[in-house]
């Protein structure tokens, strides 16, 4: 029997208010697409009584055939509601939302889903791909009987129900959900399904506390009423389908559990007779209690048992037991109860802090059972710290009788308030006796439940004293002590039930206090909101929605969960909702900033920050108001600066303040401050990645990108939480598995809790904590302390032997042998170091791994990066603890650190600097101004040179070609940059060209906000302002475009590039800060270039008349010899004619063999080389060539072929005999990678030398002043790392020689120094040049800017129709090239302009509206003909006659989506007309009837849809699909659905999504069997679909090419192209390697 409550099917109209909400309580687990397994978790049903109306049920059995029961549904679709806090105010808006459908339901659909947030048989109605969060929930092997009703279990039945309301739990948030589903044709109409939506409603409504936060536990209890029935379900196990798996179901197969998912997350679905729970707290009446308390065989037994019932009733289940006599009957009764989890450990301290843990990690309390005497006083240390940090445990401990106290008695101490204040509660119950009412046990624990779990939260103690027995030994007792208990010993409620009287708290009905912090933080004009320790989910959903409400930068503490978020947007730049300062420590280090942040407001939410520096800032920014809030009333305020104090949870204070409206704008305060961040956060990321050693700033920089899924972490203290806290970074390319409902919701990130012991601080106790911990919060823990702290707690090892209830942990010790932390401290500077080895750091040799062996736990010892990676990785496949020993020392810590925050220090100083002295950055508003470009311009240009190029690859010629780039902001701020790629490059000039033609259209009215040289910086601009990803931009053209940029923002600041490159100079002379000290000459010193062509005697001449010049330091090319001593021989002669007062660096290019260049090394050193440049091409080569030569060496070749994030791949190049790396800024790709190459450099004590590739007087003129700042850089490195200035470079600028003409008419100036030291070029020469630049337009071949594009309509006859079509064109029009554009379904002809404008020089390019789309028409001609349809083969017909019209030649088609369909149908079937057809995301069509009928009913649902609805809420569904996942990350993508939304005739563009369904269409398989014409198959790489659909294509074709068909061979004929960096929308997503690919495919066809 099939069941669906209200069913949907495969669209649905799934008027899903979908609500998202905070995450919930931390026992859940994330969704897991397993297959079936039994679960150790019963699944709990509650049963209707039998009358109530169930909906729609489907009998199979009864059905004697389907008819169009397998079609879809008429409309479906879901609706996305805003975030709310509240399960109160979630279900008001699903009302709400359910309300406004009810008063105007979908006209004309006889049967829908709508749901308010498969392919399988008749389930598949109901589930749609468009909506992929619906799931039909049921049973196999079980029978639903209607009459009962009943599910019982039968072999070989199944039965599923879609849920009218569903909670469910997900990574970073809970969602509460509704669906809507009615059916004609079953008799279930819209009238009925409302009916019973509002029912099902009222009951839940009745059931829950609104003001409660979203939880499961909130629902479930109070839904239980008297007409229902509960029972347990343990055989079944729940399964679902959604879409994705019904597809890949054989629906003619038989129904077994394999064939579905099950899922571990916790979940509530209401049916209307069904009502399931999983994974939560809630036990079935058990009636045994009565009995097995009453049969006890002693009075200590029973009130034992007594506790620990009430305990698990008050939900409190887990028991941590020391061994020990006295307790015997707590512990026997405790592990004797069936709903309890027992652990034991031989060391109470161990034991106290593992409750510690275990009531951090599930924010409820344990159980400790002790004995008596000092084993009660070993709990001090935990008890201190759960006291500190409100952290509930209950502390059972045995005592002796009274008359045994004092009297010499042994174990026997004064246990009465023996923990004294640390505790909340403390009572000291009597021996057992039957005298005493055994309520009063009761009633005391329930007293002391409430004080431990009110706020503040803490340590709870009862102290328990027994007389013997203490076993099971029988002692009569009276059983009329247990009077009254006879309704506690009925239900399972505790004794003593604690209300708390709901408060409302409507909008504008605040108190005058609260009024005032509302006002307060509504004036704020530089707001800081600063979170501390949070540890809910929860809590950092409510931060989340606040942030983003208040739009105030969010300083995050590392126990604030925030910190080490995963961010599920892989590209930066895509979410500013919220903006994150997580480096406020770091910033800090700067005086100027200390100075300059001065926030008026803080808002503080949690009370503990771990930075001492931001504690002691605190203490002296006085801002006028500081708002602190937490859930205690305690004064956590050490700073003594809070003005207002609010006790209230995170999420009550967030939606009290989300209810509020705030005018709210960023402020350039709150701009700067984010650049700051993103400064400081790129200083630490390259710092800890450019060291090539492992470092303990590395370990908690990366340590985030470990914690795969669930995992969270439990941090030590000392120095680990400190680095954690200033160089801790989350996972900033966080995918998910593909579940993660949230992936284009708000936020775009999962937090992740960070646990650690901060109420006392302490060492003590931290391994047993952590462990807890992972028990109370049910994921995989990662552990992370010092040595000390491990040392301190090795007993904790056995508690992590016993891994019941518990994911496996991974613990990470950080060893430098000793207390690193005292070598940061004041007394490190003034205690010898036999005093503070001995006495601070307590240095060890102790072996951790020896521990780890004596308990049986697997240690892994890394002392590299590599070892520290692998080592994290086998730690989650093996999916056992492990321990990872981390080996460093204390001084390369210490002075790391030093050199770190002296790097962060001096980098926030200038940038701060450069942001608040830039002319565009001075303005009396408060937002940062921007300025957009107005203009781009592109010259090509053509010059002469004096030689040919020594690139070795030259073809001879003295020619010289090359694009210059001109931006300007208005007529007086002009910014020149220049674009010219040599054989070198990967690229050709025309490659350059186009991808030029086609950023020009997207450079134009971009806003300027790059940073100089801040890392990340350019490429975050060219993603969010130009859509394109940078990696698919040439290395040249992005540099030239960098270039351009730079020069215009040095013009707009009216300064040299030089200056915008080194910023200004910092506001205050801060202590540690490190000044530029400016070159006084403000120069570089340039390197003559030599081609060695000639005999030894020729080249000697000529280095002569150079250094009669003024040359000091020379490269010659060798390696171009017949062999390397003929090489040699030259290199002696020039020492012979020139001597020893010249330095000399030679270049193989990687000519030579290791062989021959050993051979060459071997005769030329005693010449005292500089370098050899690349002697070979193998990088084990080179560094073997290192190790056995003396010749010092650079790299140049080797750089360049390096691709991605270069600076970790440069770590393989540290041997010292790598001496200098040659960085050529036009092959490495602009100036921010090249500053950062030779920052690395730098810091690994190489030379870095700037190099040209041949460029004008423009391109020198920048890189003279990018090699003087890299100059300057060196300064500065030199001086923080204590080491001697290295000599300044000469930077490999001696192409200027080869210029015969240049492409200005001024010279760029360059000359001899009057000092003797070299040919030096000047920065003020070089500012110069570029500012008075005027361009020689006699070197200009073409010049270029913005293309017009002409725009006409055509009309076009058909038997029944007249399409009018609209058109627009770039190129020229007589180019008998002609390339049509068809976009696909939702697009116009200006989806294609950029890309037109890129084509246009190699053709004709022309798009088109399509039928329905954009302003072309299409007309019936006959009033009295039949309603024609607008299918695929009209469309191709009406195109073919359009081409006519164009062109009597041939053309190429490309089309997208919908349009490739169209386009493979003409290559297909009018191939006396097509040239070659280019398909993007196509698809040939659906092989089989069943397929296109149920496609056809897809796409008519759909079009119904968009009739009923409207193209708006058309647009949220369709882009919602999985298929958009890719597109929807793209900065654009917002953009891109409001021109979509500009479509005017909606009914045109319905009748064309249901006509052109590919259901309708031909298949065109077969026929690509018989395909004549080149087809180029694009696909994007994200796309799974259509890449396997072109994949199959290509295979078709191919393999019937080469079966020896007449025609071209299959490769010559088709060709497959997948695309990078993109998912269906290939042309929007990464349109640059498409252009190139079209191009390309042009050219093989004309």
């Amino acid at each position: 029997m099939l069941a669906v409550s209200p069913p949907p099917r495969l669209p649905l109209l799934t008027f899903t208010p979908l609500r998202a909400f905070p995450p919930l309580p931390p026992r859940r687990r994330g969704l897991s697409r397993r297959r079936i397994r039994r679960s150790s978790t019963p699944l709990v049903l509650l049963r209707a009584r039998a009358g109530r109306h169930a909906g729609i049920v489907i009998d199979v059995d009864e059905m004697a055939e389907n008819g169009d029961r397998d079609l879809p549904v008429d409309v479906s679709f879901t609706r996305r509601l805003p975030p709310a806090l509240t399960v109160g105010d979630g279900l008001d808006a699903l009302l709400r939302a359910a309300n406004e459908v009810k008063a105007t339901p979908p006209a004309g659909a006889r049967s829908g889903v709508i749901r308010f947030e498969n392919e399988f048989d008749l389930v598949s109605r109901y589930i749609s791909s468009d909506s992929h969060l619906i799931k039909a929930y049921g049973f196999v092997d079980m029978n639903y009987v209607k009459e009962s009703p009943l599910v019982e279990e039968k072999l070989g039945s199944y039965y599923f129900f879609i849920p009218q309301v569903e909670l469910s739990e997900f990574d970073s948030c809970s969602i509460l959900s509704s669906t809507l589903v009615w059916d004609d044709s079953i008799s279930h109409k819209f009238e009925d399904a409302v009916s019973l939506f509002e029912s099902c409603f009222d009951q839940i409504q009745n059931s829950y506390d609104s003001s409660a936060s979203i939880s499961h536990k909130g629902l479930v209890p109070s839904y239980i009423s008297g007409d229902a029935h509960l029972s347990e379900t343990g055989n079944a196990q729940l399964v679902y389908l959604d879409a994705e798996v019904l597809a890949s179901i054989d629906a003619k197969a038989s129904v077994q559990k394999e064939n579905f998912l099950t899922s571990d997350q916790s979940f509530v679905r209401f049916s209307p007779q069904l009502f399931l729970y999983s994974n939560m707290e809630l036990y079935l009446q058990r009636n045994t209690i009565e009995f097995f308390i009453k049969s006890c065989s002693n009075i200590n037994l029973a009130w034992a048992s007594l506790i620990v019932e009430e305990c698990v009733r008050l939900g409190f289940t887990y028991f941590c037991i020391a061994p020990g006599s006295r307790s015997s009957p707590l512990a026997l009764s405790a592990t004797g109860h069936p709903l309890t989890k027992c652990i034991s450990c031989y060391d109470e301290r161990s034991l106290g802090f593992h409750a510690l843990g275990y009531g951090r990690g599930s924010r409820k309390p344990a159980v400790v059972i002790t004995s008596s005497g000092t084993a009660v006083s070993n709990l001090l240390p935990s008890v201190v710290e759960a006291s500190q940090d409100f952290v509930p445990i209950i502390l059972l401990t045995a005592d002796r009788p009274p008359e045994l106290h004092d009297a010499g008695a042994n174990q026997a101490i004064n246990q009465v308030n023996h923990f004294g204040t640390f505790v909340r509660y403390f009572f000291n119950l009597p021996p057992p006796g039957d005298q005493i009412h055994a309520r009063m046990v009761l009633t005391t624990l329930d007293s002391a439940a409430y004080y431990a779990m009110q706020a503040p939260q803490g340590p709870v103690h009862i102290n328990c004293a027994f007389r013997e027995p203490l076993d099971y030994t029988n002692q009569h007792w009276n059983v009329d002590c247990l009077r009254g208990l006879d309704k506690w010993f009925k239900n399972s409620e505790p004794y003593t039930r604690y209300l708390r009287m709901k408060t409302v708290s409507a909008f504008g009905n605040y108190s005058c206090s609260v009024m005032e912090v509302l006002e307060i933080i509504e004036k704020a004009e530089q707001g800081l909101l600063l979170v501390g320790a949070i540890h809910t989910d929860e809590d950092m959903w409510a931060v989340a929605l606040l942030a983003r409400h208040l739009s105030w930068p969010v300083a995050t503490d590392i126990l604030s969960g925030l910190r080490l978020r995963k961010v599920v947007n892989s590209l930066p730049g895509l979410d500013k909702s919220i903006l994150f300062i997580d480096h406020i420590d770091q910033i800090l280090l700067s005086d100027s900033a200390k100075n300059w942040i001065s926030p008026d407001v803080i808002v503080q939410i949690g009370s503990r920050i771990t930075s001492k520096r931001v504690g002691m800032f605190l203490e002296t920014s006085f801002p006028s108001s500081y708002i602190l809030i937490d859930r205690h009333p305690c004064r956590h305020d050490p700073s003594h600066v809070v003005t207002h104090r609010i006790q209230a949870n995170v999420a009550e204070f967030a939606a009290s303040l989300c209810r509020c409206t705030f005018q709210r704008k960023r402020s350039r305060w709150t701009e700067i401050l984010t650049i700051l961040n993103s400064v400081v956060s790129q200083e630490i990321m390259f710092q800890i990645h450019a060291k090539c050693s492992l470092t303990e700033p590395y370990v908690a920089h990366i340590i985030g990108e470990s914690l795969y899924g669930d995992a969270v972490m439990f941090v030590g203290n000392s120095m680990v939480i400190r680095d954690l806290d200033m160089f801790g970074s989350g996972w900033m390319d966080y995918t998910t598995n593909g579940n993660n409902v949230m992936t284009h919701h708000f936020p775009d990130f999962v937090g992740t809790a960070v646990a650690g012991n901060r109420g006392a601080s302490g060492i003590d106790g931290l391994i047993s904590t952590a462990i807890g911990f992972a028990i109370g919060s049910n994921k995989h823990v990662f552990c992370v302390v010092g040595d000390i702290s491990f040392l301190h707690d090795t007993n904790g090892l056995a508690l992590l032997n016993q891994r019941a209830w518990r994911k496996p942990m991974t613990i990470i010790v950080v060893n430098n042998h000793g207390g690193a932390i005292f070598s940061f401290l004041p007394v490190a500077k003034t205690a010898s170091p036999q005093i503070l080895e001995k006495f601070f750091y307590a240095s060890h040799d102790i072996s951790i791994s020896k521990l780890c062996a004596a308990h049986r736990v697997k240690h892994f010892l890394v002392q590299t990066k590599a070892e520290l990676h692998d080592a994290l990785v086998k730690s989650n496949m093996e999916q056992v603890d492990c321990l990872v020993e981390v080996d460093n020392s204390i001084d390369s810590n210490a002075n790391f650190h030093r050199i770190m925050s002296m790097f962060s220090n001096y980098s926030t100083s200038q940038y701060l600097a450069y942001l608040l002295e830039a002319p565009c950055l001075k303005s009396e508003v408060d937002a940062i101004p921007v300025d957009r470009i107005d203009s781009v311009e592109c010259m090509l240009y053509r010059i002469q040179l004096s030689a040919p190029r020594t690139s070795g690859l030259s073809d001879g010629r003295f020619i010289h070609e090359g694009f210059v780039l001109k931006l300007r902001v208005d007529d007086n701020i002009v910014g020149f940059g220049e674009v010219a790629p040599i054989e070198i490059h990967e690229e050709d000039l025309l490659d350059v060209e186009e991808q030029l033609r086609f950023l020009l259209h997207r450079v134009k009215d971009s806003v300027l906000d790059v940073i100089p040289l801040l890392r990340g910086s350019f490429s975050n601009w060219i993603w969010t302002s130009l859509g394109i990803p940078p990696s698919s931009i040439f290395p040249s053209v992005k540099c030239g475009l960098e270039m351009a940029i730079l020069n215009l923002l040095a013009s707009q600041q009216k300064c040299s590039l030089f200056k915008v490159l080194a910023g200004c100079d910092p506001l205050g002379r801060d202590e540690n800060v490190i000044e530029y000290s400016q070159n006084s000459s403000g120069s570089i010193q340039i390197c003559a270039l030599v081609d060695c062509n000639g005999s030894p005697m020729e080249v000697a001449l000529a280095v002569a008349k150079l250094a009669a010049e003024g040359f000091t330091t020379f490269k010659l090319k060798v390696g171009r010899r017949e062999s390397p001593i003929e090489d040699a021989t030259a290199l002696h002669k020039i020492r012979e004619v020139v001597g020893y007062q010249i330095n000399i660096r030679v270049d193989a290019n990687q000519k030579w063999t290791y062989e021959q260049a050993v051979e060459f090394g071997s005769r030329v050193k005693s010449l005292r080389l500089e370098y050899i440049e690349e002697p070979v091409s193998s990088v084990n080569d080179l560094i073997k060539f290192c190790e056995n030569s003396v010749l010092p060496v650079a790299l140049d070749e080797t750089i360049d072929n390096l691709k991605g994030d270069i600076i970790p791949k440069l770590h393989q190049f540290v041997h010292p005999g790598i001496v200098a790396l040659v960085i050529k800024p036009s092959v490495v790709g602009g100036f921010e990678n090249a500053a950062h190459i030779a920052k690395w450099a730098q810091l690994h004590d190489k030379m870095a030398v700037i190099s040209s590739t041949y460029e004008s007087s423009i391109g020198l003129a920048s890189y003279i002043q990018l090699a003087h700042y890299v100059d300057q850089q060196s300064s500065i490195v030199s001086r923080i790392r204590n080491k001697d200035k290295c000599r300044a470079a000469a930077h490999g600028l001696g192409t200027y020689q080869w210029l015969r003409e240049d492409v200005s008419e001024q010279k760029l100036k360059i000359h001899a120094s009057p000092l003797g030291d070299g040919i030096r070029a000047s920065v003020e020469d070089a500012h110069g040049y570029l500012h008075h630049l005027n361009i020689n337009n006699d070197k200009i071949e073409r010049t270029y800017g913005e293309e017009k594009l002409r725009s006409y309509s055509i009309q076009v006859d058909a038997d029944d129709c007249s399409y009018l079509v609209k058109l627009r064109e770039a190129g020229d029009h007589t180019n008998e090239k002609v390339v049509l554009l068809l976009h696909g379904f939702l697009g116009t002809s200006e989806d294609w302009v950029p890309m037109m404008k890129a084509l246009a020089p190699s053709a004709r390019v022309i798009a088109i509206d399509l039928p329905g789309h954009g302003e072309s028409q299409i007309m019936q001609r006959h009033k009295n003909s039949e309603q024609f349809i607008v299918t695929v083969q009209l469309v191709a017909d009406l195109l073919l006659k359009l081409m006519c019209h164009i062109t009597d030649g041939e053309v190429v088609v490309v089309g997208y989506s919908m349009g490739a369909r169209i386009a493979l149908h003409m290559a297909l079937n009018q191939d006396h007309k097509i040239r070659g057809a280019v398909t993007i995301s196509g698809s040939p069509g659906l092989r089989d009837e069943a397929s296109r009928r149920r496609r056809v009913a897809i796409d008519k649902s759909r079009a119904q849809f968009l009739m009923s609805c409207g193209l708006e809420c058309f647009l949220q569904t369709w882009y919602s699909g999985k298929l958009w996942n890719s597109l929807r990350e793209h900065p654009e993508f917002n953009s891109l659905v409001r021109t979509r939304s500009k479509h005017k005739n909606i009914k045109a563009l319905a009748k064309v999504l249901a006509d052109s369904s590919v259901g309708r269409q031909k298949s065109l398989w077969e026929d690509l069997k018989h395909l004549k014409r080149p087809l180029l198959i694009v696909a994007g790489e994200k796309d799974a679909k259509f890449k396997d659909i072109s994949q199959k294509m290509r295979m078709e074709i191919m393999n019937h090419a080469e079966c020896g068909s007449d025609g071209p061979k299959g490769k010559e004929l088709c060709e497959m192209i997948i695309i990078p960096d993109s998912g269906h929308a290939v042309h929007v997503e990464n349109p640059l390697p498409l252009v190139r690919a079209v191009r390309k495919f042009l050219l093989k066809l004309y």
